[in-house]
């Protein structure tokens, strides 16, 4: 039996009974950073912290804590990691101030994002609108989703499935730079894509 956790990006604590085998191997995530893992076994714990980093437990019942290879760790684990689903992944495009369009930067922006969500098998995918503070908080509100909407039609157009895409409109309820009422930010005209 044999677990690994990629990319632990906060604290992980495993918990596990006595019964051997069982494998804990730490990888790092896409970036390279690398979590902490507690695995706790009969009250004793392990602290792993460093990539490939790995706690067995083998039939004896003895703890051997060590460091797997990438290759080492693709042997043992490769249809396991194969099995995986594609990790989320989230997108950000902007829009021009009081409107529903792209800027020229996000529509080069959004056209990489679809070839991202078309290799997913079955991606879900849900699109979220915002605004800046400038304007009424009801037109806001329209305008954010308008903009989700934007974004939603142009993936369907490009072939998506319409089902596979959930919009929403947060107006300035979100905002990515706090701003005082009235402030045009360009950070926070924005739709934010987000697939897994």
């Amino acid at each position: 039996m044999g677990l690994i956790v990629i990319g632990a990006f906060a604290l992980a604590v495993l918990f596990f009974p006595a019964a051997p085998p069982q494998t804990v191997v730490v990888l790092p995530g896409p970036d390279g950073r690398v979590g902490t893992v507690v695995v706790q076994r009969d009250g004793e714990q392990t602290v792993l912290d460093t990539a490939y980093s790995t706690s067995r437990i083998g039939a004896d019942g003895v703890e051997d804590r060590a460091s797997m290879s990438g290759g080492a760790v693709k042997r043992e684990f490769g249809s396991a990691l194969a099995a995986l689903p594609p990790r989320p992944v989230s997108f950000i495009v902007y829009f021009i101030s009081g409107r529903d369009e792209l800027t020229p930067a996000s529509k080069v922006e959004l056209s990489k994002a679809l070839g991202e969500l078309k290799r997913r098998a079955v991606p879900d995918i849900v699109v979220i609108g915002h605004t800046d503070t400038v304007g009424k908080q009801v037109d806001n509100d329209r305008l954010s989703l308008a903009r989700a909407e934007r974004v939603r039609n142009t993936l369907v157009g490009q072939g998506l499935a319409a089902n596979r895409i959930a919009v929403a409109g947060r107006g300035e309820r979100e905002l990515l730079v706090r701003t005082p009422d009235g402030v045009a930010e360009a950070r926070n005209r924005r739709v934010e894509v987000n697939v897994r």
